[in-house]
């Protein structure tokens, strides 16, 4: 009878938690404000997508991961204000993912992310920004009881650093002069 009543809470909070969504996948960064040093160009074109194989370490995503990347980039590229319109200097902004490391099990969860940023002068093809930013996303146990849960999250809090560390790099940058000529 004892070992009926134990059982009885488990059962519960089996079912309850079966019951429970998991956070969708949002790469928004939230606390984004205008940076200090903005730059003397006009962002012209902004693509998202997977590196070369060759460049690849262990990527484990799909084809929705990199649109929505580019969508959470833009919007807090705009919140930033780190371009000017209408600048003199027209740039494209190219992301290459590198890894996408998700977690498989576990208590806590970590997911790796990697990407390679780069910044190109449209007028002469000069490289003025290049950058693989490395970045970690972990959810405690505590988060949600669900592993889906918390492995989503994990993907959320990944892709956010990443996109935070590369405009605080950014806003410190200095873009006038190239890193490689075009």
């Amino acid at each position: 009878m004892i070992k009926k009543i134990c059982a009885i809470p488990l059962i519960v909070l089996f079912f309850l938690t079966g019951c429970t969504t998991p956070p969708p996948v949002d790469f928004t960064v939230q606390d984004v404000g205008m940076v200090q040093n903005r730059k003397n160009a006009e962002l012209k074109s902004l693509t998202v997508g997977f590196a070369a194989q060759t460049q690849q370490r262990k990527v484990q995503a799909n084809a929705t991961v990199p649109p929505l990347w580019k969508e959470a980039l833009t919007d807090a590229l705009n919140r930033s204000l780190l371009f000017r319109d209408d600048a003199d200097k027209k740039v494209n902004l190219s992301v290459r993912i590198t890894q996408f490391e998700i977690p498989s099990a576990g208590l806590d969860m970590t997911t790796k992310i990697a990407a390679i940023y780069e910044i190109v002068d449209r007028a002469n093809g000069d490289v003025l920004f290049s950058q693989e930013i490395f970045s970690e996303g972990t959810v405690p146990m505590g988060y949600a009881f669900m592993g889906v849960t918390r492995a989503v999250e994990s993907w959320n809090r990944a892709v956010r650093n990443n996109i935070a560390t590369f405009v605080n790099m950014l806003s410190e940058a200095d873009i006038s002069k190239p890193v490689f000529k075009g």
